[in-house]
């Protein structure tokens, strides 16, 4: 069965234009650390965690941002954490050393975005670890606040250098994963001789579509004493998990 031309230009421009209907906005940058639109963080848990991000940015320069919507609306969760680093900006401007953690709610999915400067010591490896050590099993349990809290006191002990990830007992245990991880290290730069730089990591476009607009308002916990974010750069780098 052959469609008519005119049927399968209205076909594309329909894929093209819907995406753009959909997208959102990304909010404009907080007057503090925590955004909770979601409703997941008490303000006794939301004030006390505004006030730690607070004072580890004082003593290290790092900014950490937390975020909680309540849902992706069909969106994908890389693509719209990176559009939100990229208007907060967490991090100081001449060292990109922000990080974000967002959840979403509904969708059961959390994202630690890290800042280009702090990917050395927050790897995507380590990032992925301490959302399936430390957050998920929290929320599964119901424990918002108690998963956030514990994400954040990781997160800041990996960019202080001093958080230990947990070791892998299924890696331990089975020879084949030690084979191909040995495999790929072995050629990967044979691999990747020759190819340039691809850009952001992550799935997806730059620029996907934000859930609607229905997050318009919603908490934060800043009191005085923010000065907002300092202009950081993000390149992708971070892990996502889900529960």
């Amino acid at each position: 069965m052959r469609f008519p031309p005119v049927f399968i230009t209205c076909f594309l421009l329909l894929v093209c234009i819907v995406p753009i209907l959909s997208a959102f906005d990304i909010p404009d940058s907080p007057d503090g650390y925590v955004t909770d639109r979601a409703g997941i963080l008490g303000s006794d848990a939301g004030s006390r965690l505004e006030t730690v991000l607070r004072e580890f940015d004082l003593r290290t320069s790092a900014q950490v941002a937390v975020a909680a919507f309540p849902s992706l609306d069909g969106g994908n969760i890389e693509d719209v954490s990176m559009r939100i680093a990229e208007k907060w900006k967490p991090g100081r401007k001449d060292k990109d050393n922000g990080v974000l953690l967002v959840i979403f709610k509904n969708d059961r999915q959390v994202r630690i975005e890290v800042g280009y400067g702090l990917e050395g010591v927050l790897t995507d490896a380590l990032a992925g670890q301490i959302i399936r050590d430390e957050i998920i099993p929290k929320f599964r349990q119901g424990d918002y606040a108690g998963g956030i809290s514990d994400g954040v006191q990781a997160i800041m002990s990996a960019v202080r250098g001093e958080y230990q990830a947990k070791a892998s007992n299924q890696d331990e245990r089975d020879p084949a994963t030690v084979f191909i991880a040995l495999f790929f290290i072995l050629l990967l730069p044979y691999l990747l001789f020759g190819i340039g730089k691809r850009g952001r990591r992550g799935s997806g476009g730059r620029y996907g579509g934000f859930p609607s607009g229905r997050y318009h308002g919603g908490r934060g916990f800043g009191r005085g004493g923010f000065g907002g974010f300092g202009g950081g750069s993000f390149g992708g780098g971070g892990a996502s998990g889900k529960w």
